[in-house]
């Protein structure tokens, strides 16, 4: 687990100059900050296809779902030619243990979503998605994947984030070889997370984990990972989070004084209100946790799901 997280990534995000202009797109938080946990696979579809630096800036023409690759003056269509270099590239990819990739907004190869399509008259529709991201997204439907700009937001940022590290983990799950017994320790560790993510979730994946016999090994893991991934996906509000915040207090009713029973829920309240954020009653609890040696708590994942140094779950 030392090991840093395999990201994908649009390599003129590292500061490269790959762009159609020579210039690059660099984002000092991915490379300086997020950069100190990961390991980054750069990809620039345009540049490995075979274009040059600089070129011809391209866009996507005709039926959003399935769109052509033209440069903008020429009219060259560039679509088979990245086709073919993405399918050998994707084949490429399925060996580097990715754990989410970041692409470039916007970009006609690379945009995530919202991407300009024009139609036969020249007019634009931000509903494209970008040729090679297009392609990565229908081979590894279950590897997470974010754009630059949505990562400015500071929900989107945390929960990309928070999965990132939750693969991470999931991955060395799997390469343990005590079977069904590591499923179940993984799940255990996780139980607070699921449920901050989808109570739904959090029940369904109980059950597949207590019937685990019922299943040949390797499709029990297949349908944990399935779920586990779903999960991640739906983001946590501030009322699923009271309600692992509230729920972790209930491992302390023996030991806390009125004082600080009083004081733990006004803190949970401040965050419920939004005068707070989530980091306030995490840390708290925390310091609760180690107070009074709660060892199931200590597993929790959910406690300290990614590095403090990341400075998440700060936003009220």
């Amino acid at each position: 687990m030392d090991d840093k997280i395999r990201i994908g990534i649009s390599t003129c995000l590292l500061g490269r100059d790959v762009r159609f202009d020579g210039g690059h797109k660099h984002d000092p938080f991915l490379t300086e900050t997020l950069g100190e946990y990961v390991e980054y696979v750069p990809v620039c579809p345009e540049v490995e296809c075979g274009l040059s630096i600089p070129r011809e800036a391209m866009r996507l023409v005709g039926n959003p779902a399935a769109p052509r690759l033209l440069t903008i003056k020429t009219k060259v269509d560039h679509t088979d030619r990245m086709e073919t270099w993405a399918r050998r590239r994707l084949d490429e990819l399925e060996h580097e243990g990715l754990c989410g990739f970041i692409f470039k907004s916007k970009s006609p190869s690379s945009g995530m979503e919202r991407v300009k399509v024009y139609d036969d008259n020249g007019v634009p529709s931000k509903n494209g998605v970008g040729v090679f991201a297009r392609m990565f997204m229908a081979r590894f439907p279950l590897i997470p994947v974010e754009e630059e700009g949505r990562l400015h937001d500071p929900g989107l940022r945390e929960n990309f984030i928070e999965t990132i590290f939750a693969l991470r983990r999931w991955c060395a799950a799997r390469a343990c070889e005590r079977g069904l017994r590591c499923l179940v320790e993984f799940h255990t560790r996780e139980k607070l997370l699921l449920l901050a993510h989808s109570p739904v979730h959090y029940r369904a994946l109980g059950k597949l984990v207590a019937g685990g016999t019922a299943l040949p090994l390797d499709e029990l893991y297949e349908a944990y990972e399935r779920d586990f991934v779903s999960a991640l996906r739906l983001r946590p509000t501030v009322r699923k989070h009271v309600n692992v915040l509230m729920h972790i207090m209930g491992y302390f009713k023996r030991d806390l004084s009125p004082d600080e029973k009083q004081e733990l829920l006004e803190i949970i309240g401040l965050y419920k209100d939004g005068s707070a954020p989530l980091i306030v009653p995490v840390t708290l609890l925390n310091h609760y946790v180690r107070k009074y040696d709660q060892q199931y708590l200590r597993g929790q994942t959910y406690l300290n799901p990614h590095p403090v140094a990341l400075k998440l779950r700060t936003h009220a």
